[in-house]
């Protein structure tokens, strides 16, 4: 037996002999191999993972979501003072629209790898090393001075940021069970979604510095907000657990119930755990398709929006560039409200995923028949606001059947990290196609959209059938064996 066998049968004895000392009321009456749970002692375990893994990470997250939101934001700071971004670095229409999209590229690229990084250099390291350089090139951005500048630094923020969402993902994976996920990813996510909100209200306070120091109110916007980052970098650094067996926060018991309560199919932080073999299953199985198609669809069609909603909602044409900051703040409490609620409905088992999703791009292509036929700015405002909130609600609905679709430790880093990196279409051509031409109506926008919503439900229901044939499938093995 090797010295790591020998240390899981001495945690393994130890947890029994435990447990049998505790009073019945709180031991759990199942029996996982040799180990029996304790159910107080797996609860308070799991209250401090959910204080890494959703608690810190969503703080994180608020400040990642406003370093690339508030380029968008960037973009009507103090246009009335002639201090603006597009005026300060001579961008035309064209060219604004490449330093929007040429984040996504990076994105796009060093997605899919990102989630094996983070094993390989262990999470806590890795996510160091990424919100670090994000903090960083997101300062850097106040000091640009051309739209060859503006482009270097954008990949660079693309780069660093493109693994984190998804690296988060695959680290709850570790420690969660696919039926824990939905809730917590709905809230992770949803808080990200509100941070949307919180960019609008911070840049428009920020467009009052404008001029301060000599800088613009946009250069402050960049600098402001990406400092909290590289604070959170080095918390990180010295607090993230990396995985259930080495987590410092937990005792050798709780560690031991933690790893032993998951299947034997999640992924692992063990050094042997490396998979290869189960990439050629990955890429053999039909929802990789499926489930890409659907992230890229519903990322152009609904999410495309996002990348100038700003503008959008400026061109309405009743608000200021000031107030229209403001304006953006609605769309993301409406949509941080739904996606909470569905994320509890899931939970509770009185919705299913895979209808809420469908139900959402249904939604969807309503708000979006009515922004093409309707002329009204305040209807056309609020089915923005509807519009916004299913479109930032419909990932993290579908997100624990996609992870339960997946097995094994490299397998799951892959399909995660491609599944996500084709949400990044949605920034490469979503600046394109809510360009200023098709302003200020942008009907030609809307139908695009509209079109590719159908194909995302088709998308959906297509892995919807795949995946219950795998359940039906290993549901009649099981009763076989």
């Amino acid at each position: 037996m090797s010295a790591e066998k020998n240390q899981d049968a001495a945690l393994t004895t130890t947890v029994a002999v435990l447990a049998s000392s505790v009073s019945s009321e709180t031991k759990d009456t199942d029996v996982d191999g040799d180990l029996v749970i304790d159910k107080e002692l797996e609860k308070k375990a799991m209250r401090k993972i959910d204080y890494w893994l959703v608690g810190f990470y969503s703080v994180v997250y608020i400040f990642r979501v406003i370093d690339s939101s508030n380029y968008s934001n960037a973009a009507i700071i103090n246009l009335e003072n002639g201090t603006g971004i597009k005026k300060e670095l001579d961008l035309d229409p064209n060219q604004w629209a490449w330093t929007l999209s040429i984040f996504s590229y990076s994105y796009l690229i060093f997605e899919p790898s990102n989630t094996v990084l983070l094993k390989y250099f262990r999470p806590s390291r890795w996510m160091f090393v990424l919100i670090l350089v994000w903090g960083i090139c997101a300062c850097s951005s106040a000091a640009t001075q051309s739209f060859q500048g503006m482009m270097c630094v954008r990949f660079a923020i693309g780069l660093a940021e493109a693994g984190f969402y998804p690296a988060v993902l695959y680290h709850m994976a570790f420690f969660y069970r696919p039926t824990e996920l939905p809730w917590r990813i709905a809230l992770f996510y949803s808080v990200g979604q509100l941070s949307s909100a919180l960019s609008g209200l911070l840049a428009f306070a920020i467009s009052f510095m404008d001029g301060l120091g000599g800088l613009a109110g946009w250069r402050w916007l960049f600098v402001l907000e990406g400092l909290p980052a590289i604070v959170l970098s080095f918390v990180a650094l010295f607090g993230l657990p990396d995985y259930p067996h080495t987590a410092k926060m937990l005792t050798p018991e709780e560690r031991q119930i933690v790893a032993r309560r998951l299947s034997s199919t999640a992924p692992s932080g063990k050094e042997d755990n490396w998979d290869w073999s189960s990439l050629r299953v990955l890429f053999k199985n039909p929802t990789v398709y499926t489930f890409c198609i659907y992230w890229i669809a519903h990322g152009i069609g609904g999410f495309g929006v996002s990348y100038a909603l700003p503008t959008v909602i400026y061109q309405l044409g009743f608000t200021t560039t000031a107030k229209s900051q403001l304006m953006n703040i609605p769309p993301y409490v409406a949509c941080f409200l739904l996606l909470n609620t569905l994320g509890y409905l899931i939970h509770k088992k009185w919705i299913r995923p895979w209808t809420t999703a469908v139900a959402i791009e249904g939604t969807t292509i309503v708000c979006y028949i009515i922004l093409i036929t309707v002329h009204n700015a305040v209807v056309k405002y609020v089915a923005l606001i509807v519009a916004v909130s299913c479109a930032g609600s419909a990932y993290p609905v579908i997100w624990p059947e996609r992870i339960r679709a997946l097995e094994g430790t490299v397998a799951a880093g892959i399909g995660i990290g491609v599944t996500n990196a084709m949400a990044q279409f949605s920034g490469i051509v979503g600046p394109h196609v809510y360009s200023t031409i098709y302003g200020p109506t942008y009907r030609v926008s809307y139908i695009i959209c509209l079109c590719l919503l159908v194909v995302s439900i088709t998308a959906i229901l297509a892995s919807w059938f795949f995946v219950w044939q795998k359940d039906r499938k290993r549901k009649a093995l099981a009763e076989l064996e």
